[in-house]
């Protein structure tokens, strides 16, 4: 972060990154919690702990299931990377011929006797999670990894088509956005530089793919419609496309993939600190998934309350302890009352132990596959019915604590 004085204020740029569903990193995470789906659709109590690699032509998938269900793991695997995109050799992976190689073992016996109690369900694991909100977007998330997401999402957009979109049929899978916004004091006030770089075919036809026709391209079609919605503009914006001049290798053919390895791009763009574990492949008794969910929860109640501009709140963890052996809120001096004072308000509102999070927000349910791309918070919170049973996804974005904060708060 470089960071310069302007009179009171100090000015500094902020820069995030995002990746697009086919990065080999985000396929690996998509895989994984398509796993998870399956098992907790026909098994709301199963532990699952998946991990995927993906690599030129193969697919592995090892980890830790217990569970009373069985779900083939490779018709998952190959669906899952057909419904993002690779679905022949030219896009350097294809679905239905790649190796799909599995080696699942049981959950430890050690953790089972911790979380699998019947009065009061023990953590997972040990560790620490952090949870963030800002006033400064109307999502509560920071500006540069919000645009960072929609400018990957849009890129994925115009690959496929459709909702009235021609589809560019010589964009591939693989790609990555970056952006770096300048603030004064906390206040976004210009987008400074936007970088992307999208994997592409090498030719149209018999003609040579033209990295002027590839730049005008995403200009047109992926930065401007995502940045004219905004109130900073753009017009000053420096903008690299496919800096090295090319990307036609992408996906598992140019990088291995691995599940957890987008932790930053899942969260919070780096603007907030992070406990180190990751999110996709992990049911909910993993603290490391439900409890960043809570965090982001508590942290986005606060902020929209109106009781903090910005607030971090990280929770911790003992391995088969219930209740949280800290709870930490950092308003950064924004707060409407000393953060101490926040925390009781917050343990008087919110149970956070392992099954009041679970419970709270239907943790248990096929809910994951949509967060494993394009970030896990910072999205709309919505419904699906599906026979009997109402999938929530994204409950953690919802504010429906904020009349019992300001409550608790008098």
């Amino acid at each position: 972060m470089n960071h310069v004085e302007q009179g009171s204020k100090k000015r500094h740029v902020f820069t995030s990154e995002s990746v697009t569903e086919g990065h080999p990193d985000k396929m690996a995470d998509q895989i994984s919690d398509a796993i998870l789906d399956a098992i907790l659709e026909k098994d709301s109590l199963a532990r699952v702990a998946c991990e995927t690699l993906v690599t030129t032509g193969m697919v592995v998938v090892a980890g830790e299931v217990s569970t009373t269900t069985y779900v083939h793991i490779p018709d998952l695997v190959r669906d899952t990377v057909k419904t993002i995109g690779y679905t022949d050799a030219t896009s350097g992976f294809d679905s239905r011929t790649c190796a799909v190689l599995t080696s699942i073992d049981r959950q430890s016996t050690d953790i089972a006797m911790g979380v699998d109690r019947a009065a009061q369900q023990g953590a997972g694991d040990q560790g620490m999670m952090f949870g963030y909100a800002t006033a400064e977007t109307p999502e509560l998330m920071p500006l540069p990894i919000l645009l960072a997401h929609r400018l990957a999402e849009r890129l994925a957009t115009v690959r496929k088509g459709g909702r009235g979109i021609t589809p560019i049929s010589w964009l591939r899978p693989d790609g990555k956005c970056q952006v770096s916004v300048e603030y004064t004091g906390d206040q976004p006030t210009a987008i400074k530089t936007v970088v992307v770089s999208a994997q592409h075919a090498e030719r149209v036809g018999s003609r040579k793919l033209s990295q002027k026709r590839i730049r005008e391209a995403l200009i047109e079609e992926v930065i401007r419609p995502v940045l004219d919605q905004g109130t900073l503009g753009f017009a000053k914006t420096k903008i690299h496309v496919n800096p090295t001049g090319r990307f036609v290798i992408g996906g598992p053919h140019g990088d291995a993939g691995l599940t957890g390895r987008k932790i930053i791009v899942d969260t919070y763009g780096g603007m907030a600190r992070h406990g180190g574990g990751a999110l996709s492949g992990k049911d909910p008794s993993k603290v490391d998934r439900s409890a960043a969910y809570a965090t982001r929860w508590v942290a986005k109640n606060i902020v929209a309350a109106g009781l903090a501009k910005r607030c971090e709140v990280q929770v911790a963890y003992a391995i088969g302890v219930a209740r949280p052996v800290s709870v930490m809120i950092d308003t950064y001096g924004t707060g409407e009352f000393p953060d101490s004072r926040l925390e009781n308000i917050v343990a008087e509102v919110f149970d956070l132990t392992p099954k009041g999070i679970i419970s709270a927000l239907k943790l248990t349910r096929p809910i994951y596959l949509p967060t494993a791309a394009y970030g896990h918070f910072g999205r709309k919170p919505y419904s699906v019915k599906r026979g009997a049973v109402k999938l929530d996804y994204f409950a953690w974005e919802r504010t429906d604590r904020v009349r019992d904060l300001l409550t608790a708060a008098k």
